[in-house]
């Protein structure tokens, strides 16, 4: 009786045992891809007609963003990533224009939002009531995530692919974040 006791131990720990190292060589391994994928930000304007017409395969998602960068922009940053690695890829570009262009583009996106929030980023606007997957601040100068209170987060589609029970799992977004007090405009993409 005692040695059936002992079996029966000896085997609930080799497979606690077990459990615990699937689940930290899981973590462990993830960590390593994830550090492999590096957001790769482009300063290099002469990029962008490249990402945009050959990198990023889903035309429908940025036909906001503008065909050429516009003459005359100032301080246009790029971000890209091409999710391969993480099944998870975004197009970002943020550039400064005239005032006067970037209150006709926040008339214009404005009146076709199907969402709007001020500020934040995705975890933030994805938890609001009825609130939807947006994106991160990948443009910025300094490592933020979030867009100052000063950006209107403008969400022009966006769908859910998740699966019943887990809402977000996968889709897509895309939109516009414009700051109208430095005239700033980023125009943004994700899928997960």
């Amino acid at each position: 009786m005692k040695r059936s006791h002992l079996v029966k131990i000896a085997m609930i720990a080799l497979l606690s045992l077990g459990s615990f190292g699937i689940v930290g060589g899981s973590f462990f391994l993830k960590k390593t891809v994830s550090n492999s994928s590096k957001v790769q930000v482009i300063t290099d304007t002469s990029r962008y007609q490249e990402i945009r017409q050959q990198l990023w395969t889903n035309n429908d998602y940025i036909q906001h963003f503008p065909h050429d960068l516009p003459s005359g922009a100032e301080n246009v940053r790029v971000a890209y990533s091409d999710g391969l690695a993480t099944k998870e890829s975004f197009f970002q570009v943020r550039l400064k224009q005239s005032p006067e262009k970037i209150q006709e583009l926040l008339s214009q996106y404005k009146n076709i939002a199907k969402y709007q929030y001020k500020g934040g980023n995705t975890n933030d606007h994805v938890n609001l009531h009825n609130g939807v997957p947006t994106t991160f601040f990948y443009t910025s100068d300094i490592s933020q995530e979030s867009f100052p209170p000063t950006y209107e987060i403008l969400v022009l589609d966006v769908k859910d692919k998740g699966t019943p029970g887990f809402k977000w799992n996968h889709g897509h977004s895309y939109g516009v974040a414009i700051d109208s007090s430095t005239s700033e405009i980023v125009y943004w993409a994700e899928k997960w």
